[in-house]
C-alpha cells in the first residue's frame, strides 16, 4: 500500500466540488487517511511550493493559493500516487483526458482545481508539511486496506 498527498485548490472548494472530487478518489479504491481545510498564508505557499519561489509564475500561484481555503488530503491505497495523478489529469486542463478532474472542472492551468504528489518522496514531504503524524489514520473498509499508519 502507498500513501500520497492531494489538495483541492481554492477554486475547487469555492465551486462546491469537494465532495465530488473525494468521491472520485474513493471510487478508485483510495481511502482518506487525513483531511483538513486550511487557508494558505504566503508563508505556507512559499514553504509548500519552495521549488517554484524563484520562477516567474510564482507570484500568480501564491496569489491564487492564498485567496481561499483548500482541502488537504492524505490518501492511501494500492498505487495511490499513480491513481491520483491519473484521476486528476494533465496539469494543463487543455491537455487533460475527458473524465479527469481537470478536464471536467478546471478553467485554466493556474486554477487547475487539484494538486497531487508526483513521487513517493514528494508524497512524504507534502503529507508531513500539512499533517502531524498523529493526525494521519489507517482505514480498512469494503475493498480497501489503505493507509500506512504514520507515527503509530
Amino acid at each position: 500500500m502507498e500513501m500520497t498527498f492531494a489538495m483541492i485548490k481554492p477554486n475547487g472548494v469555492k465551486s462546491g466540488l469537494v465532495g465530488k472530487i473525494i468521491e472520485r478518489y474513493e471510487d478508485a479504491g483510495l481511502a482518506v487517511c487525513a483531511l483538513k481545510m486550511h487557508q494558505m498564508t504566503s508563508a505556507d505557499a512559499r514553504g509548500f511550493y519552495a521549488e517554484h519561489v524563484e520562477k516567474p509564475f510564482f507570484g500568480e500561484l501564491e496569489e491564487y493559493m492564498t485567496k481561499g481555503p483548500s482541502v488537504m488530503l492524505a490518501l492511501g491505497g494500492e498505487n495511490a500516487i499513480a491513481k491520483v495523478r491519473a484521476i486528476n489529469g494533465a496539469t494543463n486542463p487543455a491537455k487533460a483526458e475527458p473524465g479527469t478532474l481537470r478536464y471536467d472542472f478546471a478553467p485554466s492551468m493556474t486554477e487547475n482545481v487539484v494538486h497531487s504528489s508526483d513521487s513517493p518522496a514528494s508524497a512524504e514531504r507534502e503529507i508531513a508539511f500539512w499533517f502531524k503524524k498523529e493526525d494521519t489514520y489507517s482505514y480498512e473498509g469494503p475493498g480497501r486496506k489503505a493507509c500506512t499508519v504514520m507515527g503509530k
